[in-house]
């Protein structure tokens, strides 16, 4: 009888749950807005996807101007407000917005961030980024749901919400060659070398990534319209997702007007190199520092020495205890006199 009473307390819970989310959406639906929502939780992690951000924001103000459609940020950025994004839009990118955004500050924001799942961190950031959306919508529902963070999970609960779905992917979440990498037993940012080294450990990976490879594609199919922005990427999106008829290849809004003005003679003798990426494991930092030592002790001792530039925004911590591992290890291969680092440079047009 009390096994009764806890499996009848356990439905009843269930149904309740269910019945409040269905309200929360079916108000949503109703109280849809004329707007664009631009689900961006990082507004300050000042990498290529923030001026995709900035670049549609604009561009959507430019086609829109007639049909009073707001473009709104959902942001977890606390102390973003629309004039600093604004600004940061044209000091950071240059690009000049016809108007500020309006803002929705997000109070869910840890649970994409990577430091909350220290095992699983794919499918934990990933059904984050669904809490997260709940959130978004709930505050604010708009007409248009435009992600430009890939975080593909969100957008059966888009739909669900009545939002046309649009999105920008930069790199899919999972892609086939991350399985390759897997069952090749390679060690990689994605792929720990204990896992690597066990051949039960790596099936068990391989039956983990096909899963959420499988998850990935149904939701990524939810999609109106799906932009990427590279054949690359065009190419894995289109073998998931499964919808190619609704996927456009867009290059990113790559502005190098202010780079066709520098003179072309070098003012040093010095040669240099210069790495442009934000401090992301996948970005292999740690592979070009070693690859650029290797290079120097092959170096000719009558040619001039070169140097290497890391230049790159950090998002969070755990960016800035990478950047802080990369200075470690120019001191350990001794080449910390030929690399320099700079963070969070802005990006100023001539």
């Amino acid at each position: 009888m009390a096994i009764a009473y806890v499996i009848w307390g356990v439905i009843t819970a269930i149904s309740a749950l269910i019945i409040k989310l269905s309200l929360h959406i079916i108000t949503g639906r109703r109280n849809r807005k004329r707007a664009v929502g631009f689900f961006h939780p990082y507004t300050n992690d000042g990498g290529g996807g923030e001026r995709v951000l900035w670049c549609a924001v604009k561009a959507i103000q430019e086609e829109t101007a007639d049909l009073h459609i707001d473009c709104v940020v959902y942001t977890g950025d606390h102390d973003a407000s629309p004039q600093s994004l604004a600004a940061r839009a044209l000091d950071r990118f240059g690009v000049n917005l016809i108007h500020p955004p309006k803002v929705v500050h997000l109070d869910k924001r840890k649970w994409v961030e990577e430091t909350t799942y220290p095992h699983f961190t794919m499918i934990g950031q990933s059904l984050g980024s669904v809490y997260l959306s709940w959130e978004a919508l709930c505050k604010f529902t708009p007409l248009y749901y435009f992600d430009t963070s890939g975080y593909a999970f969100t957008y059966p609960l888009a739909r669900m919400f009545g939002c046309k779905v649009i999105c920008y992917t930069h790199y899919p979440t999972i892609s086939l060659d991350m399985i390759s990498r897997v069952r090749e037993r390679n060690s990689m940012y994605n792929n720990d070398a204990l896992i690597a080294q066990s051949i039960w450990l790596s099936r068990c990976k391989i039956l983990y990534y096909t899963i959420i490879s499988w998850i990935y594609g149904f939701v990524g199919s939810c999609a109106h319209l799906a932009m990427v922005n590279s054949s690359w990427t065009q190419s894995h999106i289109e073998k998931l997702w499964r919808i190619p008829h609704r996927t456009k290849r867009v290059y990113p809004p790559c502005d190098t007007s202010g780079l066709q003005v520098l003179p072309l003679e070098r003012p040093s003798k010095t040669p240099i190199i210069i790495s442009v990426a934000q401090f992301r494991p996948e970005k292999a930092h740690t592979l070009q520092l070693e690859a650029f030592s290797v290079a120097l002790k092959k170096l000719d001792a009558d040619l001039p020495r070169p140097k290497l530039q890391f230049v790159g925004s950090c998002r969070n911590n755990s960016d800035e205890e990478r950047l802080q591992n990369l200075k470690n290890k120019a001191i350990e291969l001794k080449v910390d006199g030929d690399v320099e680092f700079y963070k969070n440079l802005m990006y100023r047009f001539i």
